[in-house]
């Protein structure tokens, strides 16, 4: 059975990573990985590949930036070449990236089946690029891959083949307990910044719908800055995130910042393992934060992940005003912590293996 797997973003990097190890484990499958590009910078990409030791790709399409028609409609026409020349059984695709959109589409128009791995995920908001992606990925998949009950019970409601739906528990789990204790033996960055564990904040911004709104991203860095004068806030800043904060003349509201180029996956988990708090608006760092039993403030209206705003390990806050975003940390800060370790949203670290089975049941 050939797979062929298309990533492009660092979230991606991750899930693939966990996935790709169990694949390539099995005799009877023969993979190929296909890195659009879409996240081009060394620090978001070639060092993901080399500390999770993902193979490297055997296409690197380049794609690069660009408005979301643009670079999803170039990635849709790289992507559909190399399917004709390989002609795999399967094509998997990961969350809810453009890269994720434009691999489905390339392959259904070319009748070759989906597996979509993070299936069923919604915000409800259509206004966020990436809940576009989701509904059009799943609508186009054979296999949908789901990490959460609430994710089955959403494609279910959306009138989707129950056939077609698996609930195997959340890869990035699968890959947190995988690299985590390797983590641990990668402590360079937090001796480098003199970080002592639970002495600091740790924060990234990166979503459009917040990057792009100069209200939301002025609001944003305006209260961490002025939490940082109480207390030590460590940002690993996104090439994208930097741009738009120097061409809206914001950088003055980061002087109070430990601000990083973006780092690796292990230095990333590090700085996620021994924060005091979270403040963040990514998906995949909500999830992180609650494998390590880190509170998390989310700077966005909702969450695809509402399992832990249930749980109380994450807290909402609207990113429109800076007072209410500084408030929200403080009380962030002070809240104690809801441990229930009886509590397994995301499954029990075998997600990966379970897609592997059920992938290798059906028979080209």
């Amino acid at each position: 059975m050939k797979i062929t797997t298309i990533v492009g973003a660092r979230p991606q990097f991750i899930k693939a990573a966990a996935v790709s190890r169990i694949l390539r484990a099995e005799p009877n499958i023969t993979e190929i990985l296909i890195h659009t590009g879409q996240h081009y910078d060394p620090n978001l990409s070639d060092i993901f590949f080399k500390e999770l030791e993902i193979p490297q790709p055997d296409y690197h399409l380049g794609i690069g930036s660009g408005n979301h028609g643009q670079q999803t409609g170039r990635m849709l026409e790289a992507i559909e070449t190399v399917l004709i020349t390989e002609k795999p059984d399967w094509v998997l695709v990961y969350g809810d990236t453009n890269s994720t959109l434009a691999g489905a589409l390339a392959a259904v128009k070319i009748h070759i089946p989906i597996a979509h791995v993070e299936a069923g995920l919604r915000s409800f908001n259509r206004q966020m690029p990436e809940e576009i992606n989701r509904v059009l990925t799943d609508h186009s998949s054979d296999l949908l891959f789901a990490p959460t009950e609430a994710a089955v019970n959403n494609l279910k409601k959306e009138g989707i083949d129950t056939n077609k739906i698996h609930l195997v528990g959340d890869v990035m789990y699968d890959a947190a307990l995988f690299y985590g204790e390797k983590s641990d033996r990668h402590r360079q960055l937090l001796q480098t910044l003199n970080l002592k564990p639970k002495s600091y904040l740790l924060a990234t911004v990166h979503r459009a719908e917040n990057t792009d709104n100069v209200q939301r991203l002025e609001a944003i860095f305006t209260a961490l800055n002025q939490i940082a004068q109480q207390y030590s806030v460590v940002l690993p800043l996104h090439p994208r995130t930097r741009k738009l904060l120097q061409q809206n003349q914001l950088e003055k509201f980061t002087q109070n910042l430990t601000l990083l180029e973006p780092v690796g996956y292990l230095d990333m988990v590090q700085l996620e393992k021994n924060a005091r708090l979270i403040i963040t608006d990514s998906g995949g760092v909500q999830k992180e934060a609650y494998f390590y039993q880190v509170p998390c403030i989310t700077l966005r209206e909702e969450t695809e992940w509402i399992e832990l705003v249930d749980l109380g390990w994450n807290y909402l806050i609207s990113p429109d005003h800076s007072g209410a975003i500084a408030q929200g940390i403080k009380i962030g800060l002070e809240k104690s912590l809801p441990i229930n370790i009886n509590e397994r949203p995301y499954g029990d670290g075998q997600s990966a293996f379970k897609i592997q089975k059920i992938l290798s049941s059906k028979k080209p």
